[in-house]
């Protein structure tokens, strides 16, 4: 192969092989040298994240149970007929409130109105027979000294008398049966409470006993029913015995002047869905006597007042979906902090606190109860004097440092958080105008 003549090169590309190797020579002195790296630039330790924390509340507060429900009825009639016929008049409005005794039926009484003229005839006719069978008595009774008239006749004349009497028995009882069923061909309302729709319109046939009119319910009170577990029915019942340790006088007992031991009723508290907290407040008045071995429940029940506005209808109807909330026991001093300071690893509750170093601590607690402005009870773990953080948790770990915000415990009120420092207006620098 010939070696290139660099004599035939352009004047762009002569040159001196000296001068390459010094240039080359410079560059790997150069990349020795340290002094011709430039320095990596420090990055400054970013300062400590200011973080909210507040001291734990210290309050009276009543361990309770929520549950889940349906509302029931006092008192539900299903209207029958007791006569069979058909449909002449309905004076009722539909789903009104009607009064105990208010016309709702009136079935066609022409058939039992003659069933009742019958028998009234039948009474007559038995009734003019007992007479003539008095009067011959009289009459053979009378004579039978001169001897015209036979023992045997007297005797004759007297079971005639007694079988007319016994006629008419069994003819006034014919009677009052058939006017009996003359009056069940009007079908009034057995209680007050609201009734439902027409099952049947004007000119239907209805069967005694069978045909189904219509349904009213009572109103006020209302019952709620729901089902407690048997762990939470022995603290129900420990409750109840403490409130009745006391024997208290009832009124109706006092006029007798006897003694008896007040019935205690525990609270009972309700919502309906959609509405916040529990608005409702009532009594409880039943526990079921034996456990559901299906479910391991107990079937309890509480009754609620349920007034209607002037103008308005009810707010409680039966077979309402319910939340109840059951207190258990009395009320107790508690600490409590609000619900999102409150972490989770594992299926263990714990909550970061700050020690005097201003760093972060774990600690585990064990938690009670979630009252209705967001704040959860602490049974253990914590104490009154220590600060508990409330906000930031997702970037926090222990023994890491931080720069607290003291603030007073924020609650939950109407969905809004209150009381955190976070929304608090900052206070204007020095020479700023204040906004």
């Amino acid at each position: 192969m010939t070696r290139p003549n660099l004599f035939n090169l352009p004047l762009v590309f002569r040159v001196p092989l000296r001068s390459i190797g010094v240039v080359v020579w410079c560059c790997l002195l150069g990349v020795a040298s340290p002094g011709c790296q430039r320095k990596a630039a420090e990055v400054p330790a970013s300062p400590p994240p200011n973080i909210p924390v507040s001291h734990p509340v210290l309050r009276d507060v009543t361990d309770f149970a929520d549950y889940t429900g349906r509302t029931d009825a006092v008192q539900t009639v299903s209207v029958r007929t007791r006569v069979t016929g058909y449909l002449m008049k309905m004076p009722f409005e539909e789903g009104t409130e009607v009064k105990k005794g208010d016309l709702l039926f009136e079935i066609d009484a022409r058939p039992y109105q003659a069933l009742v003229d019958q028998a009234q005839s039948q009474i007559d006719l038995y009734q003019a027979q007992l007479k003539l069978a008095k009067t011959t008595y009289d009459r053979d009774s009378s004579i039978s000294a001169t001897g015209a008239i036979t023992q045997q006749q007297l005797d004759q004349d007297r079971a005639a008398i007694a079988e007319a009497q016994a006629r008419i028995k069994v003819a006034e009882a014919s009677f009052a049966t058939a006017k009996l069923n003359l009056s069940f061909t009007q079908v009034y309302a057995p209680i007050d409470g609201r009734i439902s729709r027409y099952y049947y319109t004007l000119g239907n046939l209805v069967s005694q006993d069978q045909t189904l009119l219509t349904t009213i319910v009572s109103t006020n009170p209302m019952y709620a029913y729901f089902d407690v577990e048997e762990r939470t029915f022995q603290r129900l019942v420990k409750a109840i015995n403490n409130l009745n340790e006391k024997p208290k006088v009832s009124k109706e007992n006092i006029k007798d002047g006897a003694k008896d031991t007040f019935k205690a009723e525990p609270p009972v508290q309700m919502a309906l869905d959609g509405e916040e907290g529990f608005p409702h407040s009532g009594k409880l008045n039943f526990i079921n006597n034996q456990v559901n071995p299906s479910t391991g429940t107990i079937a309890v029940r509480g009754v609620f007042d349920n007034p209607r506005p002037a103008g308005g209808l009810w707010s409680l109807i039966p077979g309402m979906f319910v939340r109840v909330r059951l207190p258990l026991g009395e009320p107790f001093k508690a600490q409590l902090v609000i619900d999102r300071a409150i972490g989770s690893d594992q299926g263990l509750k714990f909550v970061y606190v700050v020690d005097a170093e201003n760093k972060i601590q774990y600690r585990r607690v064990k938690t009670g109860s979630l009252q209705p402005d967001g704040l959860r009870v602490i049974e253990e773990g914590l104490k009154p004097d220590e600060w508990v953080v409330v906000g930031g948790l997702q970037q926090l770990r222990p023994r890491s440092e931080i720069k607290p915000e003291q603030t007073t415990m924020p609650t939950l009120v109407g969905g809004a958080t209150e009381g955190s420092s976070r929304n608090k207006p900052r206070p204007p620098a020095p020479g700023e105008k204040k906004r």
